[in-house]
């Protein structure tokens, strides 16, 4: 509210409908990611293949439907079943080896980062998969991913939208499932979880699946939205993603955190970036604006887990 009220007083643009939607744009996107690390985050673990992997969802899509030939519903479904098997391989390999998520998801991002540019220039013989508004079925394809809902006069991408249904959802399953519960006692405390029977390791492998399909998400919108998509698409995103969630209240130790939180996060993100272009500084300083940020969110979380643990003595 503070960052909102200041750009707000700056400039009338930002507080405009039109800027609000722009500005609404890159936190959507960046939300349903950051709300799905968060969940991942609070379950004890990090992806650091996040972001590269919807550039890979992204070009999986670009190549089934362009270079082979397939309808956009197939490639979109056969970029979901590469991503849940990324997913899918980053929590097996965590759970089964015992070694930390960053070491396991760092080497996925480095082998994901070199399938992208290796098989985007074998199969198209560039870096970039193009022509993707030329497959079948586009315009559905386009209208669930990529349209835009007009409000008084305004248009707001869709990706709002489902930014908020997934932040809904996420609520609902921490808060009112058993899933929910597993989530908080994995990330709290793995062993004492497993004791009181916990299925830790099958909680960790959903977790590492939901943040793998929320990529498909963020890869396909990305794919439909541009037409053509570039072989690093994602490197470096994965960090404004924990970012993202860290700001949101998000712990680095696991077992706290929100899918709210991780949205607000989103949301800071969205309009510091938009916000600096609105009062014509220098976007050089973005990331310095993002780094204290974070260094602010970690201290002031840390405050707030220490008077938590105080009360309760």
């Amino acid at each position: 509210m503070v960052i909102f009220t200041f750009f707000a007083l700056q400039s009338s643009v930002f507080r405009s409908l039109s800027g609000v939607a722009n500005w609404l744009d890159p936190a959507s996107t960046l939300g349903i990611m950051a709300v799905a690390v968060a969940l991942l985050m609070i379950g004890g673990h990090f992806d650091l293949s996040a972001g590269v992997m919807t550039g890979t969802t992204a070009l999986t899509v670009g190549i089934v439907a362009t270079e082979f030939g397939q309808h956009i519903w197939v490639a979109i479904a056969a970029a979901l079943v590469v991503a849940l098997a990324i997913g899918f391989l980053n929590g097996w390999l965590v759970t089964r080896t015992g070694l930390p998520s960053f070491i396991i998801t760092l080497g996925t991002f480095l082998m994901l980062q070199g399938l992208n540019l290796g098989l985007t220039k074998l199969f198209t013989g560039t870096v970039s998969a193009g022509g993707i508004a030329s497959a079948g079925g586009y315009g559905s394809a386009e209208w669930v991913f990529a349209s835009r809902l007009e409000v008084a006069g305004v248009e707001f991408r869709v990706a709002i939208l489902w930014w908020v249904l997934f932040t809904a959802l996420a609520t609902w399953v921490l808060l009112r499932t058993r899933f929910g519960n597993w989530v908080f006692a994995t990330g709290g405390d793995e062993v004492a979880a497993r004791n009181v029977g916990v299925p830790a390791r099958r909680t960790t492998i959903t977790l590492f699946m939901t943040t793998a399909a929320a990529a498909w998400f963020v890869g396909t919108t990305l794919a439909v939205r541009l037409t053509s998509v570039q072989a690093n698409t994602g490197i470096g995103q994965e960090l404004i993603y924990i970012v993202a969630a860290v700001i949101g209240g998000c712990l680095l130790t696991g077992g706290f955190g929100s899918a709210v939180g991780a949205s607000l996060g989103a949301l800071i993100f969205g309009m510091t970036q938009l916000g600096i272009v609105y009062l014509r500084w220098d976007a050089d300083w973005f990331y310095f604006f993002l780094g204290v940020m974070l260094l602010l969110a970690v201290l002031a979380n840390r405050l707030v887990r220490r008077y938590a643990e105080a009360a309760r003595r």
